[in-house]
């Protein structure tokens, strides 16, 4: 036991102090005092709990959940996959990276909403379009990371595996890993709230099922408690989604730690 707490005990630390959270307490107990009663653009904060308990009974709100979780997850790991690949091919290959640039900038260029009404045009508005402009809002700053990650890769660093007659496979778990491992670390940093926004403005946008299309029709209803009580559940799940990141993120690193590079 004395064993897993010293291994858990400085994971736990990297975690933000719950106090952080004592400015948003105070906050919903001011609103909470001013506001007691209910309203149709502020409820009190109490209303917010009773509106999601409703919610809870009367609508499939954990089908709703899971499916924007899915879509998140699903999304953040394709992402994942693919920038990594591209971001290593591109990084790799000077000619590749001189070649595709242009159609890369371009296409990180055009803000993610306006991709749904194409994709919308080309898929169809189901799960797989959801998914196409998730993955493609949340592969950017991981493909960019990695394919500076590797331009970044000291060139002696190869010559010396190639001196000593490193395997391929050698060369990528000795020198190529332990380089892009935190720029990778990085890039899902950033692409994590990009996932989640976008799973949920896909759904507000084209009433899929899910969190985003539970919270357009609250509002269109005027049920401005079930709003807020939905704003609260997305912010909570991003809340749990970031610390379990940091305490994955804190693990790798101590394998991969950040190379410093000599100025």
């Amino acid at each position: 036991m004395r064993g897993i707490a010293k291994y858990i005990g400085p994971l736990l630390a990297k975690l933000p102090p719950l106090r952080g959270l004592l400015p948003l307490v105070l906050f919903l107990v001011v609103w909470q005092l001013i506001q007691p009663g209910p309203s149709p653009y502020f409820p009190a904060p109490v209303e917010w709990w009773r509106a999601g308990l409703r919610l809870a009974h009367q609508t499939d709100l954990v089908t709703a959940f899971l499916s924007t979780t899915s879509s998140f997850a699903v999304g953040l790991a394709l992402a994942i996959v693919v920038g990594t690949v591209i971001g290593v091919m591109i990084g790799a290959s000077p000619l590749l990276s001189r070649a595709l640039q242009p159609l890369l900038e371009f296409m990180r260029a055009i803000p993610p909403p306006a991709t749904v009404p194409i994709a919308g045009l080309l898929i169809g508005y189901n799960e797989p379009m959801k998914l196409v402009v998730v993955v493609l809002a949340a592969l950017w700053p991981i493909l960019l990371n990695i394919a500076a990650a590797i331009r970044q890769i000291d060139p002696l660093l190869l010559d010396v595996a190639h001196s000593f007659r490193l395997s391929h496979w050698a060369t990528i778990r000795r020198i190529t890993l332990p380089s892009i491992v935190p720029a990778l670390l990085l890039g899902i940093r950033v692409a994590i709230p990009l996932t989640i926004i976008l799973a949920l403005l896909v759904e507000m946008l084209t009433s899929l099922p899910g969190i985003g299309a539970l919270m357009i029709q609250s509002q269109r209803n005027f049920q401005s408690s079930e709003v807020y009580a939905l704003l609260v559940l997305v912010g909570l799940f991003g809340l749990v989604v970031n610390d379990a990141f940091l305490l994955v993120e804190s693990v790798i690193l101590r394998r991969w730690p950040p190379r410093m590079t000599a100025s």
